[in-house]
């Protein structure tokens, strides 16, 4: 599946602006300082999660300009630079090396690093950038993260290709290792079929729950033609529908006319006999009651079909 990689920002040419100039775009944030020496352009986002990305692309600028031993990127930063979706994406970036830094190099609190065997396997270029293999990136995810936002990363990668054979290679060879349990878990929930960050979760809250792992991307027939539902229990005719705000947006068309096909669609579901439970962004910061709601919905839908 090609993809769109995210763009590492570039340094400012300090020759470009004089030392007023600099600080004085330094106070109005228009220019931000990553490392001593290193200025790129303020990061910033069309909403808070775009924003952290940017904030963690310019740290990846920053280690690649100051930091002067071997390493690759990896972790969630990796994952970040692979186009991988995120899920409350830490601020700090993230690298791997074979050996524990200079003591010039050791104190900087954005950066995390890692001390780890890297075999030549798990080593991968990006646009020049030293990453992690999108394997590798996955794994340890789904090792440190938590578990939502492991799956999070875990799903979209497999929609990018990552080799579940390679997963599994990478998987075993930490065995024993802290964080690997959780991470076999994540793994076997990981399904590429999921379109949407917003999707995985709901279906992450739905295990959560102890409710069957739900199919993503279910068609149904209708009298008004084929849908298909994010998530659905065909057993019980319950289907699950992700409300991202960007359905209704511009940039999908008309967002009148959306409302109203989309009104068509819930309808001709519901003729069909499904019992449509939606689900909004909101409902993702508390995703206890999400599986507490989705749960009840079948119990519902069980008790009203016996």
């Amino acid at each position: 599946m090609t993809h769109e990689l995210p763009v590492v920002p570039p340094a400012l040419d300090p020759t470009t602006l004089t030392r007023a100039a600099r600080a004085a775009a330094l106070a109005r944030r228009e220019l931000i300082r990553v490392r001593r020496g290193v200025l790129v352009a303020s990061p910033n986002g069309p909403d808070a999660a775009r924003a952290r990305h940017a904030e963690v692309l310019a740290e990846v600028r920053g280690v690649l300009e100051r930091l002067s031993t071997p390493f690759w990127f990896s972790h969630s930063t990796a994952a970040l630079l692979w186009g991988c979706w995120s899920w409350r994406l830490p601020p700090e970036a993230h690298v791997t090396q074979l050996s524990h830094p200079h003591i010039s190099e050791r104190f900087d609190g954005a950066l995390r690093r890692h001390r780890a065997a890297l075999p030549p396997a798990d080593r991968a270029e990006l646009d020049g950038v030293p990453v992690v293999s999108l394997e590798r990136a996955v794994v340890d995810c789904a090792r440190t993260l938590c578990p939502d936002s492991g799956l999070v990363v875990a799903d979209s990668a497999l929609r990018l290709g990552a080799s579940r054979a390679g997963l599994e290679r990478i998987v075993a060879a930490a065995a024993g290792k802290r964080g690997i349990v959780q991470a076999r878990s994540v793994l076997a929930l990981a399904d590429e079929r999921s379109e949407s960050p917003g999707e995985t979760l709901v279906r992450y809250a739905a295990h959560r729950a102890g409710a069957p792992p739900p199919t993503p991307q279910l068609s149904v027939p209708t009298s008004a033609g084929t849908f298909r539902l994010d998530l659905a229990w065909p057993d019980v005719c319950v289907g699950v529908e992700f409300d991202g705000a960007i359905k209704y947006s511009d940039e999908f068309g008309d967002p009148v006319q959306r409302l109203l096909a989309e009104k068509r669609r819930h309808d001709a579901l519901v003729d069909a006999g499904w019992w449509i439970v939606r689900v909004s962004w909101e409902e993702l910061h508390d995703l206890e009651a999400l599986g507490t709601k989705l749960l009840r919905a079948r119990r519902a839908r069980s008790i009203s079909a016996s």
